[in-house]
């Protein structure tokens, strides 16, 4: 997305939206709004609402192989249909030997293959007016949910607002005492704060994009605002250093890689941004106060690397309980501990993604992290190359996302963090195919 390169409107561009651009908003807005459903209407909700957006992201994928959207990315879609026939070849050979049911593999298949499928589809077929729809819809939704989530973080622990309708107190996450650990729309904070890092890039493009005085600018200048105060808020370690890095990163890129003519603006842009971000923290410095408690207290426990490596290696146990042909693709999702237990809060085999993907797939597992390894690769050259062509610091930080979405994301564990992988996904390969797309559209656009 270019903030200073001469772009062409002269040319005819997609005026309206495709059928698969309206499904992938629906999927976005079910993904955002589904938690919100089972916490406060009725938690008998969800598989109805999981049917829903699945067959919207099957829709998405019909849609892409009629119109001959996959065929034209032939690469890409070579490579995953080899990769899905050896998923599928592997999780029956785990039947066979017993180390699966039926049921399991199923849900193992929707995990590693559906979204990944779902977000190349999507990227494939939809068009500008699609991809800037998207973008701002999920701003929206930022925005939007903002106030939400500041309520929720002065409400107490007990409020209507903080709890679940067939819940109670005591299953609240709190960040220390009397301070909850915010959820937004979503019914548990691993979805916020996964929710919270899809959304850094686009407020970010929002940021760094052309604009016109006025509308514009106010709208560029809330959405950051709006996600600053709703990192803060969070309660969660990973979103607030995620959301600095971010923000810091965005600061030193815009420079970095703002032309010679566009250096003046560039610095007035970091310098206005710096300054509101100093605002914000002012404002609200209690809850700053309660995230340095709340790291403080985690330090205690475990220190701040090792975590990290946890996160980005595995559990040492993993490695201890690794078997070849794995314990089934599936197994530890919490959809399969729904089916096999009736609860979706606890994980049958390890906590982090990547010991799950080892312990679920065995040999596959070491394949899937090798394929996901091979993407960044590609993925961040060519974003990094583009970032310079376009002086534009959003596909470099898009692409930092994605790689961490790849690496961290509980997108074979978790209903939330599947689907919104697959969308980070789609917007990781649409700057590919849209790379002069701007957030804030032409003024005779009609999009």
């Amino acid at each position: 997305m270019s903030t200073t390169a001469s772009i062409s409107y002269a040319a005819a561009r997609p005026a309206s939206m495709t059928r698969a651009g309206k499904a992938f908003i629906a999927v976005f807005l079910i993904v955002v709004l589904e938690g919100a459903v089972r916490k406060w209407v009725a938690s008998s909700a969800t598989l109805p609402l999981l049917l829903a957006r699945d067959l919207l992201a099957i829709y998405v994928i019909a849609y892409a192989l009629r119109n001959g959207a996959l065929r034209r990315q032939k690469a890409i879609t070579q490579v995953l249909l080899a990769w899905s026939c050896l998923v599928i070849a592997w999780g029956l050979l785990q039947l066979v030997v017993g180390e699966s049911s039926p049921p399991v593999l199923l849900i193992g298949l929707r995990f590693w293959l559906l979204y990944i499928w779902f977000g190349v589809a999507a990227a494939a077929t939809m068009n500008e007016a699609d991809y800037r729809a998207a973008m701002r819809v999920a701003a929206w939704s930022l925005l939007l949910m903002t106030p939400l989530v500041v309520l929720q973080h002065f409400s107490p622990p007990g409020a209507r607002i903080n709890s679940q309708i067939d819940g109670d107190e005591s299953d609240v996450f709190l960040v220390i005492a009397d301070v909850v650990r915010t959820t937004g729309t979503f019914s548990f904070t691993a979805g916020y704060a996964t929710y919270l890092a899809l959304m850094a890039p686009l407020v970010l493009a929002a940021a760094g994009a052309r604009k016109r005085p006025g509308r514009q600018t106010l709208f560029a200048a809330a959405l950051f605002a709006a996600f600053v105060v709703s990192s803060m808020v969070s309660g969660s370690r990973a979103t607030v250093i995620l959301s600095g890095l971010m923000v810091v990163g965005y600061f030193l890129a815009r420079l970095w890689l703002a032309p010679g003519k566009g250096r003046a603006g560039a610095i007035v842009g970091v310098i206005a941004g710096m300054l509101l971000l100093a605002v914000l923290l002012y404002v609200f410095r209690g809850a700053i106060a309660i995230t340095e408690q709340r790291f403080q207290e985690a330090s205690e426990v475990e220190t701040f690397w090792g975590r990290i490596f946890t996160i980005f290696i595995g559990q040492s146990a993993a490695f201890d309980d690794f078997t070849w042909i794995g314990y089934g693709i599936g197994l530890g999702s919490n959809l399969a501990s729904y089916v096999r237990t009736g609860s979706t809060g606890v994980f049958a085999l390890a906590e982090v993604e990547s010991s799950r993907i080892l312990l679920e797939g065995g040999l596959i597992g070491y394949v899937f992290t090798a394929i996901k390894v091979g993407v960044i690769v590609v993925g961040v050259r060519k974003a990094w190359r583009l970032s310079k062509r376009l002086h534009s610091a959003y596909p470099i930080l898009l692409w930092a996302l994605v790689s961490l979405a790849l690496l961290t994301w509980s997108a074979i564990g978790q209903l939330t963090a599947h689907a919104l992988f697959g969308l980070m996904l789609a917007f990781g390969l649409l700057v590919f195919r849209h790379p002069t797309v701007e957030f804030f559209p032409p003024r005779h656009s009609s999009t």
